[in-house]
């Protein structure tokens, strides 16, 4: 049967044959060279074929199940593309529709597992494995933090935690003996938390209720600023405690000389115990201290220590009475643990009545940097 112009409409059967050699040789194309077209004939298509990827498809999500029994979701809307993968199709919809808002919201879809965390205690596991996939995992003093917000507030779901409910940990705080600035490092944990989730992942989290539960915690008088401590030890009770400790026969390590290395030095006890033989310089008598602590940047910020005589007490000689003293291979000069170190000095303060004096918080610190300005001022 010949086949007639288009526009002899007297020949219906004519017209329905071209219109089907017309459409099967459109699904022969390529998707890319098959859209602009169909787009464009797409109202006079007698059904959706959905063997082409039209512009329609491209603001709607696709569901594919994966030979593993799971389901693909991609979203390709206003430019963008994210998909993820889930065990029901349920939950596939769900985040994608959640994903079709972000993206018309303007906003960065957010992946998958981000998006199903809840709690607060979910928050504070993301921030510690995103800080230890930078190298940069969190020390001794953040980690027991994160550990105590951990057991106060890991449960409270996100939206929970505004402002009442902080002000109720402060409170909670204060009454088991958290002092003003301790609770204040524990409020701004919280918010470093929050900001992370936010900053990093788009959770959508405020840290507005964390400054406005600052602010009254501070009025309460619970936040504030530290009492700057003046105590330093007096000489007498340097010699009383050096005595006590050089006549007990029981005590392994020995904590005369890290008294006298303390005062030498103005090192802290951790920071004492840490000091090894490898960093030590006996030409210059210097000793290299790595990753002093640092409010801001403890992590390679070493220092050099000279080890003289300008406190009374001579560093050097200290050393070398370890070194002869030595009897393995510890590189390290005192090769004690530093928490130790702390309990004998607390234990020999209370045997001798030495009130309000601890090794920690300073007591030597103080002490040595009193006794070089005395040097100084007597040259």
């Amino acid at each position: 049967m010949p086949v007639r112009p288009v526009h002899h409409g007297r020949q219906s059967q004519s017209m329905v044959l071209i219109f089907q050699h017309f459409f099967f040789n459109i699904n022969s194309l390529s998707a890319s060279a098959a859209t602009p077209l169909y787009a464009r004939i797409r109202p006079f298509s007698p059904r959706f074929d959905l063997s082409v990827h039209t512009e329609r498809t491209r603001k709607m999500a696709t569901y594919t199940k994966l030979s593993s029994g799971s389901w693909r979701v991609q979203v390709r809307r206003k430019g963008r593309y994210v998909s993820e993968t889930f065990l029901r199709r349920d939950d596939a919809r769900r985040w994608a529709t959640d994903a079709e808002r972000q993206v018309d919201r303007g906003e960065t879809p957010t992946k998958s597992r981000i998006a199903r965390l809840k709690t607060f205690g979910e928050l504070i596991d993301l921030h510690i494995d995103d800080m230890c996939d930078v190298g940069k995992s969190p020390l001794r003093s953040k980690a027991a933090t994160l550990d105590m917000l951990q057991r106060h507030l890991g449960n409270c779901n996100m939206v929970a935690l505004d402002r009442e409910r902080l002000i109720r940990f402060g409170r909670d705080r204060a009454a088991q003996g958290a002092g003003p600035v301790t609770l204040g490092i524990d409020i701004g944990l919280i918010k470093l938390i929050l900001s992370h989730a936010a900053a990093v992942h788009g959770l959508p989290v405020r840290v507005e209720p964390v400054d406005l539960a600052r602010i009254a915690l501070k009025r309460l008088g619970l936040v504030g600023k530290g009492h700057e401590r003046d105590r330093r030890p007096t000489q007498d009770e340097l010699d009383r405690l050096i005595a006590h400790f050089d006549a007990n026969p029981r005590q392994i390590a020995p904590i005369s000389q890290i008294i006298r290395f303390a005062v030498a030095t103005a090192m802290r006890q951790e920071e004492i115990c840490k000091a090894r033989w490898s960093d030590l310089d006996s030409r210059t008598r210097m000793l290299l201290l790595r990753d002093r602590k640092d409010p801001r940047n403890k992590k390679g910020n070493n220092q050099r220590i000279p080890l003289f005589a300008a406190t009374g007490y001579d560093a050097w000689a200290i050393v070398e009475e370890q070194q002869a003293r030595r009897s393995n291979d510890d590189d390290r000069i005192f090769p004690f643990n530093h928490r130790s170190v702390g309990t004998a000095f607390r234990r020999g303060c209370a045997d001798l009545a030495i009130d309000d004096l601890t090794f920690t918080t300073c007591g030597m610190k103080e002490q040595a940097a009193s006794s070089k300005l005395d040097s100084r001022s007597n040259r």
